[in-house]
C-alpha cells in the first residue's frame, strides 16, 4: 500500500464513518418519504389549479388533469377533475 493511502486511512475514524453513513441514510429516507407524501402533492395541485384559473391555458389544464388523476389514484382527499373545455 502506498504512503498516501496509509495516511488517508489513518485520518478516517470508524466513529466518523458511522456518523457519515447514518447521516446519508437519514437524508435518503427524508427525501424518499417527502417525495411521495400526499400532503405536499395536494398543496402543489391546489396551487397549480389556482394558476390555471388565472391563465386558462388549455395545455396547462391537461397537465394538471394528469397530475390530479395520479393523485386521486394514490391519495385522499380526492380532487375534482378540471373541465378543460
Amino acid at each position: 500500500m502506498s504512503l498516501q493511502w496509509k495516511l488517508t486511512f489513518q485520518k478516517i475514524n470508524l466513529r466518523n464513518l458511522i456518523i457519515i453513513a447514518f447521516g446519508i441514510l437519514v437524508i435518503g429516507l427524508l427525501i424518499n418519504f417527502s417525495d411521495y407524501s400526499c400532503a405536499p402533492q395536494h398543496m402543489i395541485l391546489i396551487n397549480d389549479i389556482s394558476l390555471y384559473e388565472k391563465s386558462l391555458d388549455p395545455e396547462f389544464c391537461e397537465i394538471i388533469v394528469e397530475k390530479i388523476n395520479s393523485f386521486n389514484d394514490e391519495c385522499e382527499p380526492k380532487i375534482e377533475i378540471l373541465d378543460c373545455g
